[in-house]
């Protein structure tokens, strides 16, 4: 089993170490709403890897019908990155109390909506449902135990970092002025929208190949 925990955790290294539009997603929900939003948009995040191993691993012949619409998937994904950052961008307001400080206040539809959004940014990322088919059909002729490890491993490792993160963000939050959050909201914005392109790009350049 210490090969099937290495694997696990190199590949968990992998995937933390990748820069993508989740990581500034992480660090813009723990500025914008505290650790405990980010918190909730990782949670989402851990719950959409955790539902994409699953399938990969019980269904892999539908994994990779799935797959088949790359494109659409792609562009879907595309276009939900574009509208959040654009909502960022131009829409979303940084709410400041009587002292200037900035206010932080979740409600429930809030969780809600941060956990669904973590969730499907990572879902429609094309990119993340072609990691996890490499990785099962790479796997499915070892013992159930050895992908366990493996799997639990990986997710483990990359939740905890990303976990790291929402606690250093929130620390760097308590440095900022609301007018240098508002700065670094409209920047991640920006990097969203330009993700979304050029996933759009990507997406359609691979279909051009197909």
């Amino acid at each position: 089993m210490i090969a099937a925990f290495l694997k696990g955790l190199a590949l968990g290294i992998m995937l933390a170490i990748s820069v993508g539009p989740i990581i500034f997603s992480i660090i813009k929900q723990s500025i914008n709403n505290g650790y405990r939003g980010g918190f909730t948009f990782v949670a989402g995040v851990s719950a959409s890897d955790i539902t994409l191993v699953v399938v990969s691993q019980l269904f892999t012949e539908l994994f990779r019908s799935i797959l088949a619409y790359k494109k659409p998937i792609g562009i879907g994904g595309s276009l939900l990155l574009i509208i959040i950052g654009i909502f960022v961008l131009f829409y979303k307001k940084v709410h400041i109390n009587e002292d200037g400080s900035q206010k932080i206040q979740m409600r429930k539809r809030d969780y809600v909506k941060t956990f669904l959004s973590g969730f499907f940014m990572n879902t429609l990322n094309p990119g993340s449902i072609a990691f996890w088919l490499v990785l099962a059909t790479s796997v499915v002729d070892y013992t159930r135990s050895y992908r366990i490890v493996m799997f639990a491993t990986c997710l483990t490792f990359v939740l905890s970092t990303d976990i790291a993160k929402v606690l250093l963000a929130g620390r760097l939050r308590q440095k900022l002025t609301p007018h240098n959050i508002h700065i670094i909201n409209k920047i991640s914005g920006i990097i969203l929208i330009g993700f979304g392109i050029a996933l759009i790009l990507g997406t359609l350049e691979f279909g051009s190949k197909l």
